[in-house]
């Protein structure tokens, strides 16, 4: 069970071990584009490529994809970004239960945005847990976990790339030792948990009081998506990549603007903004935007025109 592209590396995992596949439960397709076109997930266009049977519930817990899934009767189901809760009749089906891939150490980064939250939040590492799934959100007892550091500059895209490929090591050793009979689930510590909930749009918007540290966290943890963003004079102002710098004055004051960035005052310290976007136009290097809108020193992002 699984739908984006994050999924894609376990399941290409499970077809090239050579598991017997009985099925991919994935969501239905979405329209997408200028032209709303229905468009299938990821997950279910790799599966039909190797010919496996593709079961798309607009919601799983409905009576009828639960006995769609009691006849496929498979002896275990492995999980990763599928998008819907598993109720309780889905997880006693399978008699080895339901493993799920969840990409954060837990339980830290319980939620729908972990790899997100870990770059926000500044962690220096993070990593891919395994856990045999309950009814909790993530509460599951802990099989395997594999940790990587975050590097300074990273983007949650970019995140989002190596921790898919670790999901893929972690669940083939959580089934090699589940074969051998040697895993030993570890409840979670709930005292620990913390929680990255699904991200809004208004999550981007930057306070330019916030240190310099915290902002550029900000701006990378959003990329690619909601993204981070300001207001110049009454518009959006997105800001797609950022890297710290020195440089002091007012919160939200242009300090120089050249090919190199804009460079922007914090509340401690400052941002030198790299690539930005206005609405309806493209992602453009700071040179490249200059060009078509200058950013004269002094001038203050944040505020709205009046």
């Amino acid at each position: 069970m699984g739908t984006p592209t994050f999924a894609l590396a376990t399941l290409e995992g499970l077809i090239e071990a050579g598991l017997p596949l009985v099925g991919v439960f994935t969501q239905p397709d979405r329209p997408k584009g200028r032209g709303n076109r229905l468009t299938p997930p990821p997950v279910k266009e790799l599966a039909q490529s190797h010919g496996i049977p593709v079961f798309q519930p607009e919601r799983l817990r409905r009576p009828e994809a639960v006995e769609q899934l009691r006849q496929l009767a498979p002896d275990l189901i492995v999980v990763v970004a599928y998008g819907q809760i598993l109720p309780q009749q889905v997880l006693d089906i399978p008699r080895y239960g339901c493993i799920n891939v969840h990409a954060s150490l837990l339980p830290r980064h319980r939620g729908a945005a972990p790899i997100n939250k870990a770059i926000i939040d500044g962690d220096p590492m993070t990593g891919v847990t395994t856990m045999r799934m309950d009814a909790g959100l993530d509460t599951g007892a802990m099989l395997v976990k594999h940790s990587l550091p975050i590097q300074p500059n990273e983007t949650a895209g970019e995140l989002h790339d190596r921790l898919a490929l670790l999901g893929r090591e972690a669940m083939q050793e959580t089934l090699a030792r589940l074969c051998m009979g040697t895993l030993s689930p570890e409840p979670q510590n709930d005292a620990l948990a913390t929680y990255a909930p699904m991200l809004k749009k208004e999550d981007g918007q930057i306070n330019w009081q916030l240190p310099a540290q915290q902002l550029h966290n900000l701006v990378r943890g959003l990329d690619p998506w909601p993204g981070a963003y300001s207001e110049l004079q009454g518009e959006m102002l997105k800001i797609n990549d950022s890297r710290m710098a020195e440089g002091q004055g007012e919160p939200g004051t242009v300090l120089a603007a050249d090919a190199a960035g804009v460079l922007v005052a914090c509340g401690q310290g400052a941002l030198r903004l790299r690539q930005l976007q206005l609405p309806g136009r493209k992602r453009l290097p700071a040179g490249e935007f200059l060009r078509g809108c200058p950013l004269p020193v002094g001038t203050r992002l944040g505020e709205m025109a009046d």
